[in-house]
């Protein structure tokens, strides 16, 4: 081949190659979801979507889209483009025809692909998460699901899995993702000296069947819940019973409750043809809401805030959903029509409760942790060798484990019951017609018809026709191991909401979870940390930072801040004064004094004693007028309104919490004699010791060359002091494991 030829060869290729590439593109169907509704939510949605719909036009709804306009043409003729007003009006010159007629107008790209679409005959389509999932066909190249959707993912982007993370590691993430506490140093060590596939597997057992599984769970459940030791409002006055609840929530959890019927007994658990008294209580979940017992306040306005945040909260628990932006006209970017939520509040409006001080209805019950306890209060009376002493103090306890009354749901008589309105721009003094309950047109692709009840709507909510909760779910557990969702915005599935980063995985592991899985919470959780996917390292090299910086793809493990709760759990828990205790009332630990003050009607805050004070944050008591300040500057909710997700924040004042708050130095207190009681001789032993504990992990020579500069230099300090509480050598210590407690090893799931 002569040079001269070679030279045009590699002109022309490249050309020929780049020609084809664009027919190729040219040929691929323009996609409605895809390519034309981003493009009509961002530029047209705000006049012509579920708030305002000029000229008689919204893009929301299939129907809305393809009728005549009240100018008599047609916004869309499938096919034929420059008949289309729509098309017509964005290549207009004209002003007042030109559309948008603010802003910005659409880019030639854009133009061309409403062109395009309209040409090859307008075919509509359904977000995503509205249609019924099909179980996707599992990738190869991977041993395990997980690992081969991620792998088919990371492929395609460039991106390789990191090495699998160090066994100390891994084990402190294992414990932190399904207990919510730290390993022990023994436990971790255990499993560095025989990181196999069947030690690992064992650990999972032993961590599923623990108590403290339905603890740090029932704490992510809590936020949706919004529960609180209070009513809220201003007088935010106390609700010493709600705690029944939380026991609730957390034996459901350790037993392993398949989530539907979890479901079932919080929305419905009354309506059961024979409810039991577990079943009862599980309908707190609903009487979380607020009440408003404030001078002049009417309590019809109240209770109807009430059962409008049941519908809210209910939409956006299950079905991922924005419902609230329904309540005073339709949607204004997903479809649902403002009928459709009065449809769903419908099922909440004839409920027995109306915004009552009493917070009534109330029945008197036992969650199952405290009949536990009370069988055994009354199994060691039956002992014939008891002094009368002792007989005395079993029945007093005995005694003070009767049942208490707990707000629960209850529908009114029929004779009673109220009719369900529409309320005029969402104003509950302007009743229109008459709306039945009903599920959303959109979401419902069961094809069956439900009770008109609150039982038909949790019934609904689990139907394998349903679409949405199943995704929505194990969305959920997913951003709880890895800091973020599959589908990123946990609270908006919709249009709005961002789009799936591995939609076969969100849809295999909802199929999964609900059918194979009989939807168990455990069997997911062994499911997802059993794979490489979650045990990979989460440190990240330069190709991957630059690739994939909040780690979308899913090239390295998990690496956020822990939780308010957790911060102080594990401080606890490795400083050796952590109260294990499962279940019961809430308490209170240290708080500075007069922070009740802003609350109107002060109820005392005091600290509880005999170790209480020291247990899981999950048990702070919960005022929503002023709540834990720790938990708040960690990012905990106030609980006034259901939470999908806590936003992360750092901020200078977190670490003035870690290092002065009266818990942490109690902490680090404990920390230190620990360890100088461990190894009273041996200063760098000593560091040793409570590094290990706080991180799962020995110090590195250079970690421990920095903390044995710090001991000295505050040993020097300590000792030129006259009257000091402690010795100069604890009081270093003592800062040396502030220190500790403050590192990023420590504050952070790695």
């Amino acid at each position: 081949m002569c040079r001269s030829f070679r030279v045009l060869l590699g002109l022309f290729c490249p050309l020929i190659f780049f020609g084809l590439a664009g027919c190729e593109q040219e040929a691929s169907p323009v996609s409605f979801a895809n390519d034309i509704r981003p493009i009509l939510g961002a530029k047209c949605m705000s006049c012509h979507g579920g708030v305002r719909q000029l000229g008689g036009l919204s893009f929301l709804f299939e129907e809305d889209m393809y009728k005549e306009l009240r100018s008599e043409k047609m916004a869309v003729v499938p096919g034929k483009p420059e008949e289309s007003e729509v098309y017509r009006r964005i290549i207009s010159e004209r002003e007042g025809l030109v559309m948008p007629p603010e802003g910005d107008r659409l880019n030639e790209t854009e133009v061309e692909l409403i062109r395009r679409w309209i040409a090859e005959g307008a075919a509509w389509e359904e977000h995503w998460a509205y249609v019924r999932p099909e179980l996707p066909a599992i990738p190869a190249g991977a041993e395990h699901p997980v690992d081969a959707f991620v792998g088919k993912t990371l492929l395609a982007k460039g991106l390789s899995a990191a090495p699998a993370a160090a066994p100390t590691t891994l084990i402190r993430r294992l414990y932190l993702d399904l207990i919510g506490l730290p390993p022990s140093p023994e436990v971790s060590r255990a499993f560095a000296d025989n990181p196999t596939e069947e030690a690992y597997q064992q650990v999972i057992d032993e961590l599923l069947a623990s108590e403290h599984f339905g603890e740090r769970w029932a704490s992510f459940w809590l936020d949706l819940a919004r529960y609180a030791d209070s009513q809220g409002y201003q007088k935010d006055h106390i609700r010493k019973t709600m705690f029944l609840y939380r026991d609730w929530v957390i034996e459901a959890f350790n037993q392993d409750m398949p989530i539907d019927s979890f479901t079932l007994r919080q929305l419905a658990g009354d309506l059961f043809p024979a409810p039991t008294g577990q079943d009862l209580l599980a309908t707190a979940f609903h009487r979380n809401t607020m009440t408003n017992d404030e001078g002049g306040t009417d309590d019809e306005e109240f209770r109807v805030k009430a059962v409008m945040d049941r519908a809210n909260v209910t939409m956006e628990v299950w079905q991922g959903s924005t419902f609230s932006c329904v309540q005073c006209h339709s949607h204004p970017y997903d479809p649902v029509r403002h009928e459709e939520y009065y449809a769903v509040k419908g099922y909440f409006n004839n409920t027995a409760d109306a915004d009552l001080t009493s917070d009534e209805p109330k029945l008197p019950l036992q969650s199952a942790a405290r009949l536990r306890e009370l069988a055994g209060l009354e199994r060691a009376l039956q002992d014939d060798t008891l002094s009368r002493a002792r007989v005395a103090e079993l029945e007093a306890a005995i005694a003070a484990f009767r049942p208490l009354p707990v707000p629960v749901m209850q529908d009114l008589l029929p004779d009673s019951s109220r009719i369900n309105r529409l309320f005029v721009r969402g104003n509950w003094l302007m009743e229109a017609d008459t709306i039945e309950p009903a599920p959303p047109t959109t979401f419902d692709k069961t094809g069956k018809t439900f009770p008109p009840n609150r039982l038909g709507l949790a019934q609904w909510l689990v139907d394998e026709g349903n679409p949405m909760t199943g995704r929505v779910l194990v969305n959920r557990v997913w951003e709880q191991l890895f800091g973020r969702g599959i589908v990123k915005t946990l609270e908006d599935f919709g249009v709005q909401g961002e789009k799936p980063t591995h939609p076969e995985l969100l849809d295999w592991l909802a199929i999964n979870f609900t059918q194979a899985q009989n939807w168990r919470l455990k069997s997911l959780l062994r499911t997802i940390v059993s794979s490489q996917t979650y045990r990979q390292s989460s440190s990240a090299d330069s190709v991957q930072l630059a690739l994939d910086p909040d780690n979308r793809w899913l090239a390295r493990g998990p690496r956020f801040r822990l939780s308010a709760e957790q911060i102080r759990d594990q401080a606890l828990v490795v400083s050796g004064l952590f109260n294990p205790k499962v279940y019961g009332p809430s308490v209170m630990p240290h708080q500075p004094e007069g922070v009740w003050n802003v609350i109107r009607h002060v109820a005392r805050w005091k600290t509880s004693p005999d170790g209480q004070n020291h247990r899981r944050g999950l048990y702070t008591f919960y005022r929503r007028a002023s709540p834990y300040p720790t938990m708040l500057l960690f990012d905990a909710p106030s609980r006034e309104l259901c939470v999908s997700r806590r936003i992360r924040t750092n901020t200078p004042l977190q670490a003035m919490v870690t290092l002065n708050d009266p818990v942490f130095v109690e902490a680090a207190e404990a920390l230190a004699a620990g360890a100088m009681e461990a190894h009273n001789s041996k200063v760098e032993d000593q560091i040793a010791y409570a590094f290990e504990r706080a991180t799962a992990s020995p110090p590195d020579d250079f970690q421990s060359a920095r903390l044995q500069e710090l001991y000295a230099l505050n040993l020097a300090e300590f000792q030129a002091i006259d009257s000091l509480p402690n010795s100069p050598e604890l009081a270093a210590m003592e800062t040396v494991c502030r220190a500790i407690l403050n590192l990023d090893e420590v504050l952070v799931k790695r």
